[in-house]
């Protein structure tokens, strides 16, 4: 099964972690996950989606910018995690945390166990 992550394109502290909890779902489960940055086209968004199984949009915040690119597109997420939700606080340029990290990796695999 291949699952499709779609990561905010922000450069917060929660924007940055969205990224950096795709980056080690990679690492953790190679060829089990793609992944992309909203900052992406459209276009480009839906060729590399493909023929993911599941798409998991993890935002940073209640902005939703990763959701709101995909909206553009003709792709609907199964999953949306948003980690201000996940009790992680947004604080501007801060440094993400290893535990933030931790619970967005939980949030993902939680949705895909749930399945």
């Amino acid at each position: 099964m291949t699952i499709a992550l779609v990561t905010c394109s922000g450069v917060s502290n929660t924007g940055k972690l969205t990224t950096q909890a795709a980056q080690i779902l990679l690492q953790r489960k190679p060829g089990h996950y793609i992944w992309m940055h909203a900052k992406q086209s459209t276009a480009m968004l839906e060729a590399e989606i493909g023929d993911a199984d599941q798409l998991i949009v993890i935002d940073g915040c209640k902005d939703c910018c990763a959701t709101k690119k995909l909206s553009a597109s003709r792709i609907a997420p199964h999953h949306h995690i948003i980690a201000t939700e996940l009790g992680i606080e947004k604080k501007g340029m801060g440094e993400v945390q290893y535990d933030e990290i931790e619970k967005v990796v939980a949030a993902v695999d939680q949705k895909i166990t749930k399945e």
